[in-house]
């Protein structure tokens, strides 16, 4: 049976404004979010956290960063990101989660007349080697503990990105996060890399997209996109993904349960 989350939403200040309607929609998880203050690991309270946890019967997955990069070639820049997704990791043993997603930086480019230049593809050298340090941090840091990092796509991968991912997947710490709706509006390349590597797939993100007719448009209610859902829960179903209902607001996710639920 496929475990349903919802991501924590901005409406809500609080956690347990979030848990109480996660309990009422009959949801199994929260994904905290990185970015907000308030999920801060030094802002967080372990011991309320796991009491609501108890309280509500829900269980937690973390979103890293998104501006996590450990590979800018700053090394005071990557060391302070190292260091956030070492303390996240020593947060996720606390609280018991088993997830951290996480997005891969396109960093900087140069914009010339007729294309782009990547910088992490110009000096790839240099980018991989740092990409193989967090991999060992990340190693390090989680040990035995049962956590997977799963990488997440987003705008469409860069060749180097795919390489990246390869390297990260060389250990069973990293995993993969495969979100549907960002995949549809990039056209469904990220999916078929994804799919090739099917047997590392461990995190979902389920939400509807439209991409047609000049319209780009994802975190959808499930249900008034495009999307056949029912394929992806299926794929979510045959891997025992861990599937988060991205929806930006709280009627979005309501109709997103109700459509499951359907």
């Amino acid at each position: 049976m496929i475990k349903y989350g919802m991501p924590t939403l901005i409406e809500f200040d609080t956690i347990e404004e979030n848990a109480a309607l996660a309990a009422e929609l009959g949801l199994d998880f929260i994904e905290l979010n990185m970015n907000l203050p308030q999920y801060q690991p030094a802002a967080i309270d372990v011991d309320r956290f796991m009491k609501l946890h108890e309280k509500y019967g829900l269980f937690y997955s973390i979103h890293l960063d998104e501006n996590l990069d450990p590979c800018d070639f700053n090394d005071y820049v990557s060391d302070g990101y190292l260091r956030t997704a070492g303390d996240t990791i020593a947060l996720a043993k606390q609280l018991g989660v088993g997830i951290l997603n996480m997005h891969l930086s396109k960093g900087v480019y140069f914009t010339l007349p007729d294309k782009k230049i990547f910088l992490f593809e110009k000096y790839k050298d240099v980018y991989m080697k740092k990409m193989i340090a967090f991999r060992e941090m990340c190693e390090r840091e989680i040990a035995d503990s049962d956590i997977k990092i799963c990488v997440e796509n987003c705008s469409g991968y860069q060749p180097f990105h795919k390489d990246a991912i390869d390297e990260l997947l060389k250990s069973k710490v990293f995993a993969l996060t495969w979100d549907i709706g960002h995949d549809h509006c990039t056209g469904g390349e990220d999916g078929q890399f994804i799919l090739e590597r099917r047997d590392r797939l461990a995190h979902m993100h389920i939400h509807d997209a439209i991409n047609s007719n000049g319209i780009k448009h994802d975190h959808l209610a499930l249900g008034t996109g495009e999307l056949d859902i029912g394929k992806y829960l299926q794929i979510a179903e045959e891997r025992g993904c861990t599937s988060l209902l991205e929806t930006k607001t709280s009627d979005a996710l309501r109709k997103s349960v109700g459509y499951i639920k359907r």
